[in-house]
């Protein structure tokens, strides 16, 4: 069997909820072993988290929690920070997204892991990050988007501030961790060191303003909400056809000219108004109207192919039953089927990562609540008397 990219990588993961586990569960799709920890009577908050749910168990904590093992123990014990200690000696990552302050009191602040394992890379993700005045703050994902700024940039031109559909905060800092911890890895290769990673969820949304963010450090210009449209493209929208909207997005003056070709205005792109990019942002109002009389004239199935065929960028706004039949995502196996011990076949999103020579692959399905306990314990050195007697004591 090929090996996969990191699969001499032990991961211990101290994590819950979204933004630590999609971080864990990536890596364990590159072949990292992960071991999930949970306590004894403290779960996962996410495996409470349904509807949607496979006979009471949510979807939600399996759409993050895959190629893992999963184990119980009590950090309030000392035999339980005692295990803990044993599996750090022998990670080379751990992840933790508590808040700031909780992994010192415990024992297992960045000090006390490198005096343990000096290779160890120790990555925390929190609301705000381990420095500033909002560090002792909750983090959760909707308030990061609206912290950010992100949310005031995120809907129509006379609606409200709204947010994004997923939890773009916690996906984005799962992300900006993994990049961290891989950097980290690649700098032990040469130093010998670990290092400490600190990720918080306002960074990793402030870093998502991009051009929008940048636009005002220079410009000092608040920046409007464009809804569907794009503040320095046009046009760069949703258009009703016949039947259905579609999107059309025209990137240079080149495409314009060839889409106005396309639907029969010839006459806009020799219209000083509409020639250039520049001039289509100023006189947006005056185009738009014109292209959407135009565009309503056929169905959004003939426009999509006419302009698929003469490389206009386009597209339908599937809903998911159309995403998940759309031949592009089964040929890329965006779907992937895994057996699960007490629900049978799941379904889950594959991976956007594809490697030539170390292939991306379910291993394991999300685990159940301390499955592999016993196990992990067992490959620590304890053995079954020692391991019946940390379950009597609630140690695990």
């Amino acid at each position: 069997m090929t090996k996969k990219a990191l699969s001499r990588i032990k991961v211990l993961d101290l994590s819950r909820v979204v933004a630590g586990p999609v971080c864990t569960s990536i890596l364990g799709d590159l072949g990292a072993d992960i071991i999930k920890v949970e306590g004894p009577d403290f779960l996962d908050e996410t495996r409470a988290w349904f509807p949607p749910d496979i006979e009471d168990i949510s979807l939600y904590y399996m759409a993050v929690n895959r190629n893992k093992r999963a184990i119980t123990v009590n950090l309030k014990t000392k035999e339980g920070i005692q295990i803990i200690k044993k599996l750090i000696q022998e990670s080379d990552v751990i992840v933790e997204n508590f808040k700031t302050g909780t992994m010192e009191r415990l024992g297992l602040g960045y000090e006390d892991l490198k005096a343990l394992n000096p290779k160890i890379i120790h990555c925390s993700i929190t609301g705000f990050g381990h420095t500033g005045p909002y560090k002792q703050l909750p983090g959760y994902d909707f308030l990061a988007q609206a912290m950010s700024g992100f949310m005031s940039v995120n809907g129509t031109s006379n609606g409200e501030p709204v947010k994004a559909g997923i939890a773009m905060a916690d996906l984005y800092a799962g992300l900006y961790a993994i990049i961290s911890i891989l950097a980290a890895l690649e700098a032990r290769n040469h130093t010998g060191r670990g290092q400490h990673c600190d990720i918080s969820l306002m960074d990793s949304m402030v870093a998502s303003l991009m051009n929008i963010g940048t636009g005002f450090l220079n410009t000092g210009n608040l920046p409007k909400r464009y809804g569907n449209q794009h503040p320095t493209l046009v046009p760069y929208q949703n258009f009703q056809t016949k039947d259905k909207e579609i999107i059309i997005a025209v990137g240079n003056d080149r495409q314009f000219q060839r889409f106005c070709s396309l639907i029969n205005t010839e006459e806009l792109p020799q219209d000083e108004r509409f020639a250039t990019a520049n001039a289509r942002i100023i006189y947006r109002e005056e185009l738009i109207p014109k292209l959407q009389e135009v565009i309503l004239t056929k169905t959004a199935d003939e426009w999509l192919t006419l302009f698929q065929e003469n490389n206009i960028p386009c597209s339908p706004i599937n809903t998911l039953d159309k995403v998940f039949t759309d031949e592009q995502v089964l040929e890329r196996q965006m779907i992937q089927e895994v057996e699960h011990p007490t629900v049978g076949i799941v379904k889950l999103l594959g991976s956007p990562i594809k490697l030539s020579d170390t292939p991306v692959t379910i291993e394991r399905h999300p685990p159940l609540h301390g499955e592999h306990t016993e196990e992990v314990l067992l490959e620590l050195g304890y053995d079954k008397q020692e391991i019946e007697s940390f379950m009597e004591d609630k140690v695990i």
